[in-house]
């Protein structure tokens, strides 16, 4: 099966290294747009890293559409502590061989949605959910045209990793969050709890820095500023692979483990903002419900990353 989908990310390492998976399953995923949304770093850098990603790849003529700058109502929070200012690590990347798509990226969901048949496009969200947020205010009826929402973001028995309560996309823009997850689309969200599952240890790094593959050499050098970053924050050894998780889950969803659940949304100024409270279904009270992504084979989702960037 070829999924038809838009990806929207706020390149950083991890949703570098989950477009050039995307990129790499050509065969199987029909990626027609990337949407790019301030997060882990500024909205211009995440649109200069998705531009050199597609150069990497080698793939022109895929319109990359820059986004919102902010969160719907709160402060911007950005994660250069992690990712570094360039959001690459220790990598670069090539000169883009395209520019930039003119339109707004949320102009061009409510286009591209509207216009799509029923229940034909994934849309896979990496970062904050801002732009979607913002395309559903203006037009809910865009959920006619959506197959399902994977989405990285939450936690619940794993805490937080940019607050003690909160994971960092929902911390971003909580209130973009709420909207997105009570939008009735059919949505799988994997959070900490599982992407947690799977670091880039030692072993790992050796399996990326062995080949000559540019996708590669250029994923373990972002890699490797994370780990060293994981190693002196958290104590950890292998940074998370978050993102790359939702393009595994679509890609190979037998490779994980969830269940549905109903999840709430902190949207408060205290110090839970951002948290994500999962309720069994006897307890729902009126929260969305969603597939909620607990395990994973971290062995057999690393190798498919791997193997679907070293396609390019």
């Amino acid at each position: 099966m070829t999924h038809q989908v838009i990806l929207d990310c706020d390149p950083g390492v991890d949703d570098c290294i989950a477009l050039l998976v995307a990129l790499g399953a050509s065969d199987r995923i029909d990626l027609q747009s990337i949407c790019v949304v301030a997060g882990n770093v500024p909205v211009d850098v995440c649109a200069r890293n998705a531009l050199g990603i597609l150069a990497l790849a080698k793939r022109d003529g895929l319109p990359v559409y820059s986004g919102c700058d902010r969160p719907l109502r709160v402060a911007p929070s950005f994660a250069e502590h992690i990712h570094g200012r360039s959001g690459l690590g220790d990598a670069t990347l090539p000169e883009a061989i395209d520019s930039l798509q003119s339109g707004h990226a949320v102009d061009h969901l409510c286009q591209a949605l509207s216009s799509a048949q029923p229940g034909s496009i994934t849309l896979v969200i990496t970062g904050p959910m801002t732009n979607f947020a913002a395309a559903l205010q203006r037009d809910p009826s865009i959920t006619q045209a959506v197959r399902e929402l994977i989405i990285m973001g939450g936690a619940d028995q794993a805490g937080g990793n940019i607050t003690d309560f909160a994971e960092f996309n929902i911390f971003a823009d909580p209130d973009a969050a709420r909207i997105v997850l009570e939008s009735g689309c059919r949505t799988t969200l994997i959070g900490l709890d599982a992407t947690l599952q799977i670091r880039c240890t030692p072993a790992r790094m050796q399996r990326l820095t062995g080949t000559d593959h540019p996708a590669s050499q250029t994923s373990a050098a972002m890699v490797a500023h994370v780990n060293r970053i994981y190693g002196e924050v958290y104590g950890a050894e292998g940074a998370a692979l978050h993102d790359p998780c939702t393009v595994g889950y679509l890609l190979e969803p037998e490779l994980f483990t969830g269940h549905e659940v109903a999840v709430e949304v902190d949207c408060s100024d205290g110090e839970t903002r951002g948290q994500t409270r999962i309720h069994p279904l006897d307890n729902a009270a009126g929260w969305p419900r969603i597939n909620w992504v607990t395990g994973l084979d971290d062995t057999a989702l690393f190798e498919l990353i791997v193997t679907e960037m070293e396609r390019l």
